[in-house]
């Protein structure tokens, strides 16, 4: 991978960080980790409501683990492990990474657990 590519996931990772955030303060989440939804002290508790409330958690939660996943891939990058499959450690191709900045899996090793 060249210090252009580098580069450019760097930006892509960090702009997609700052969407996560705001999306996450926009359903009300709190910053850091294990942070939770917060409700205004008069949130009614009828069922819609609480249907409602269950889903934007699940939302949330979604949008949390994609934030770490980013994270973390930023944290890669300035360990100078970015880019290295996690399972054999050879290089993951940049048209995956290009498609998936915070893959940490070739190709190959993707799809096991």
């Amino acid at each position: 991978m060249t210090d252009v590519q580098r580069s450019d996931l760097r930006a892509q990772l960090e702009a997609e960080r700052a969407d996560l955030r705001s999306q996450l303060a926009e359903l009300g989440v709190g910053a850091g980790a294990g942070a939770a939804l917060t409700y205004d002290a008069n949130f009614a508790d009828s069922s819609q409501v609480t249907a409602e409330k269950g889903e934007a958690e699940a939302l949330a939660a979604t949008l949390q683990e994609q934030l770490d996943a980013v994270d973390a891939a930023l944290g890669r990058m300035e360990a100078g492990t970015y880019g290295l499959c996690e399972r054999c450690h050879q290089p993951i191709a940049p048209a995956r990474l290009e498609a998936m900045p915070s893959a940490t899996r070739c190709i190959q090793h993707a799809s096991q657990p």
